[in-house]
């Protein structure tokens, strides 16, 4: 007998765009004849303040899915017959929470949630969101070295131009451009010196990785969306002119792309390693370097994105494999 599973999906509704793949993915995943039933629950609903900020695992609020679940402004489909959920009640969970989420919530969703199958499993997203996880492929990812000084990062700018990154930001959020006394976030340049002495406490307190700046960034951000160790499809960010920045929420714009051989083996590389700490999920993105290859520059394993229109423009059925990988997990999981 197959088995379906009763579903908990935990997500924060107030960051949400009607490009924001959740809603693609939870429609078919109610129709899906693994699935028996979802519930919903979002961070950004303040009756649910406890559990997300208190952590009381008997404050969780929710409601089911319904057919008619879409992206509104006001969030409403989050609200309505909401009831207290009961965290026993699931044996499948669904991460599709963004930053800020700390590490210690990760922790505690490990304990609530140890009776169920998790994806990803938050104590390897403690693990593997981090960028400081980059330093762990020096042969496949462009120069990279962990910054806790003003010192550190005058050592990098030294040796050549560098990208500075917040450690647990994402959507290219926070990073920074250095190329000896200018620093540039992606809209205005600042003096070098002055910049990084107004950053000097945020950098001695949380860290950032720097990363030598490629000259071919012009020539896109590849995102490969992976589950299951398959890669899905993959997308061409290409940043918007004028700019270094490929995301598309900062300015970019998306078309469909083919993966290289390259790409195929950094895959294959670090998937045994996110598959050990329990990331079913992830995108991966790449740039190329000085010599023309593709190299690392992201893993993203907390809240992956793109899947929406990765299918719209590939035209092949993403999501559907998605939830199959999911589904085949969860019944690992179980037996």
């Amino acid at each position: 007998m197959i088995k379906e599973y009763r579903i908990l999906v935990l997500t924060d509704h107030t960051g949400h765009s009607d490009q924001n793949s959740i809603y693609a993915i939870l429609n078919q995943m109610l129709v899906h004849p693994r699935c028996h039933s979802i519930d919903i629950a979002s961070r950004g609903l303040k009756e649910n303040t406890l559990f997300f900020d208190g952590m009381q695992r008997e404050a969780l609020l929710g409601t089911s899915l319904t057919k008619d679940f879409q992206y509104t402004i006001s969030g409403k489909y989050y609200k309505i017959n909401l009831r207290k959920l009961k965290v026993k009640d699931y044996d499948l969970v669904l991460l599709r929470l963004p930053r800020p989420i700390s590490d210690e919530f990760l922790e505690w969703l490990a304990e609530v949630f140890s009776h169920a199958s998790v994806i990803n499993n938050p104590r390897g997203i403690i693990i593997t969101s981090n960028k400081k996880y980059l330093v762990n492929f020096p042969k496949i990812c462009p120069d990279a070295r962990l910054c806790y000084s003003i010192e550190e990062i005058y050592q990098e700018i030294a040796k050549y131009p560098i990208v500075l990154k917040p450690l647990k930001e994402y959507g290219g959020r926070g990073i920074l451009r250095i190329n000896g006394d200018l620093i540039d976030d992606g809209t205005k340049e600042y003096d070098t010196e002055i910049y990084l002495k107004a950053m000097e406490e945020i950098i001695e307190r949380d860290g950032y990785l720097s990363m030598r700046y490629l000259k071919n960034v012009h020539q896109g951000d590849k995102r490969i969306l992976i589950a299951g160790g398959e890669i899905l499809a993959a997308s061409l960010r290409i940043p918007k002119e004028g700019s270094w920045l490929c995301n598309i929420a900062q300015g970019g714009k998306s078309e469909a792309a083919k993966i290289t051989k390259t790409e195929k083996e950094i895959i294959n590389h670090i998937n045994p390693k996110l598959q050990s700490h329990g990331i079913l999920i992830y995108g991966v993105d790449t740039l190329v370097d000085d010599n023309g290859e593709r190299v690392l520059s992201e893993i993203n394993t907390l809240s992956i994105g793109g899947f929406l229109q990765t299918e719209m423009n590939t035209n092949r059925p993403i999501i559907k494999k998605l939830l199959d990988k999911i589904f085949e997990h969860a019944d690992k999981w179980t037996t």
